[in-house]
Parts: C-alpha cells; sequence; structure tokens
C-alpha cells in the first residue's frame, strides 16, 4: 500500500528560527499527532504540506504528488483545517456549506448535519456572531464530511468544552473505519493523544525529537516505587529521574536487571502517564 505522504529533509528558516530538518511517512489506516511545545513550529510544518508555506529546502509528497508541482490534484483528497479561519466572518453557517460542499465530490451531507445536532450548531447564524467554541465546531463539521482520504487538523479542540471533546473524539475514530484514511493533528491535548494517536512526531524548538510509537512509549517509561530511599543508583542504567523512594526508567528491562543484581527490590511499578512522558522527551 502506498504512503499517502512522504516528507524528507524538509527545513524552514523564519528569522532566526529553523524548522528542520523534518523526516516522516504517513501511511494510510494511521492517526499521527504532532506535538511540541509553543512555538515550535507545528503549524508552519502544517503550511508548508498544504503548499501554505514554502520550505527552504526538503521535499513533500502528497499521494505520489509533488505539492508545489503544477498537478494539484491532491489537493481534493486532503481536509486542512488550520487553527484561524479567515474569510468566514460574514457568512451564516449554511451559505459556508453550501461554498465548501461543492469543492469536494465525495461531500457526505448525512455526516454534517449529524456533526451539527451533535454539536448543537445554529447554521441561521454568522459565522462572527458564533462563540469561539461554536466556531470550532462548525469549523469541524464543514471539514470532517470532506470525505477526503487525508484530514490534517491544526489545535481541532481548541475553545471546545469537555464533553465537546469526547465527542470529536468519538467521531474521528469513527471517520478512520472508513476506507484506507490518515489522520494528522497537532496538539496540546494529552487526553485527545492518548485516546487517538497511533504515532507522536516530537518537535522542539524547530527540532525533530524523534516518532514515536504511542504504544511503545506507554510500555517503555515506567514508574518504580520502592519502600525506602533509594542511595545507589548512579550505575543503574535506564533511569531518568529518582526522587526519595521513586524513580522513571525509558528503559525497564535494563533498569529491573540492575535492580536485581544490587538486590534491590521495588514493591511497585506502573506505566507513567502520556502527558508525563511527552513533558520528559520535551524537556
Amino acid at each position: 500500500m502506498n504512503a499517502i505522504a512522504k516528507i524528507s529533509h524538509l527545513e524552514k528558516i523564519i528569522d532566526y528560527f529553523e524548522i528542520g530538518p523534518i523526516d516522516l511517512t504517513i501511511e494510510p489506516g494511521t492517526i499521527t499527532a504532532l506535538i511540541g511545545n509553543n512555538g515550535s513550529g507545528k503549524s508552519t510544518f502544517l503550511k508548508m504540506l498544504m503548499n501554505l508555506a514554502k520550505p527552504y529546502r526538503g521535499n513533500i509528497q502528497l499521494f505520489g504528488k509533488w505539492v508545489n508541482g503544477p498537478d494539484e490534484s491532491w489537493k481534493q483528497r486532503v481536509a486542512y483545517l488550520p487553527q484561524k479561519q479567515i474569510g468566514f466572518e460574514p457568512f451564516k453557517g449554511e451559505t459556508l456549506k453550501e461554498m465548501i460542499s461543492g469543492l469536494y465530490p465525495n461531500w457526505d451531507e448525512s455526516l454534517f448535519q449529524k456533526i451539527i445536532a451533535d454539536f448543537k450548531v445554529p447554521l441561521h447564524k454568522k459565522y462572527n456572531a458564533l462563540s469561539p467554541g461554536l466556531q470550532q465546531k462548525l469549523n469541524l463539521a464543514l471539514t470532517i464530511p470532506r470525505n477526503t482520504e487525508l484530514m490534517i487538523l491544526d489545535e481541532p479542540t481548541n475553545f471546545m468544552d469537555i464533553p465537546s471533546k469526547s465527542l470529536l473524539q468519538d467521531i474521528l475514530a469513527e471517520w478512520m473505519e472508513h476506507g484506507d484514511r490518515a489522520l494528522l493533528f497537532a496538539s496540546h491535548q494529552a487526553e485527545d493523544i492518548q485516546k487517538l494517536a497511533d504515532y507522536l512526531v516530537l518537535l522542539k524548538d524547530g527540532v525533530q525529537k524523534g516518532v514515536y510509537l504511542k504504544e511503545d512509549l506507554l510500555e517503555n517509561y515506567q514508574t518504580y516505587w520502592f519502600g525506602h530511599a533509594l542511595t545507589d543508583t548512579h550505575e543503574i542504567p535506564g533511569i531518568l529521574t529518582q526522587e526519595g523512594n521513586q524513580l522513571i526508567s525509558d528503559c525497564p528491562p535494563e533498569t529491573e536487571k540492575a535492580l536485581e543484581a544490587k538486590q534491590i527490590k521495588w514493591h511497585s511499578r506502573s506505566a507513567l502517564p502520556l502527558e508525563d512522558i511527552i513533558a520528559l522527551l520535551l524537556s
């Protein structure tokens, strides 16, 4: 099965800030979360994927087409939701739907109506008369039903309340069940990443720190508790942090082998929450 997206050696310079190099392949049937500290270049990277920002060097292919090439047929196969919509303000929701739905031959009207009903979005009101939360719900309702093979969402749960975030997670999970699709989203929300993502791409200050399988992270980062404070741990491999009677390891097999060799017993062990793992990776 061919990759949906291939990004290689992608770099961009904005004033004195450098992004990249970024290398990433997105396969059908996968959900990838783009995460990083504020100002790390996530939104700019997504704009480069859509050919809305020009890279300094590197290549981007979507569905086998160069995004900066003469063949723009890839655009109808991608649904993109930026952090801020430009030009929507004077239009009613129903007008925006008519404008956008006509651009996508696979538009799913029944899905649009379901999302509007679930989110309780008033289509008769102008976009600029809606609260930020309702604007974002309308944005999503105008994006997801395009039924493209790739969907790119930049901070999709911005301004949304907790019940709406949970509902969106369900909508996106169901969307992924239809065909060989892929979802790429940027987010600061650990709950969204925990529930949806298969892979995590970490950017820190513009630098790609790695691409991680979420399940590997959850398995490899473990917290151990002991009956007393540990003092002699400098020769134990895998330890990321150690304080009092608790330590965190990113290589449990090696850590446990060394602890057993020193006859140090732990009384409990648990996987580190994904939010804490991300914080360590970005520290």
